[in-house]
């Protein structure tokens, strides 16, 4: 089981974890939380975890591609 989550954890977008260290939770709170609330809204909060994976993928590439403040 943990060799299946850590490819899980490698080859998805990694929201919930970097939610839940940001905001100090455990990651597996967070992740049930987005299951049970995806469960009682009939999948509505999966277009928020996309949009958040999207934003957070542009983030990390423009802080890859900028070294310097100067860099603009």
């Amino acid at each position: 089981m943990k060799r299946f989550t850590d490819y899980l954890e490698t080859q998805s977008f990694g929201l919930c974890s970097t939610l839940a260290q940001k905001w100090g939770f455990s990651t597996r709170s967070v992740r049930l939380s987005f299951v049970y609330a995806s469960f009682f809204t009939f999948g509505s909060p999966v277009v928020l975890y996309f949009a958040g994976a999207f934003w957070m993928n542009v983030r990390r590439a423009m802080r890859q591609q900028r070294s310097t403040v100067w860099d603009l």
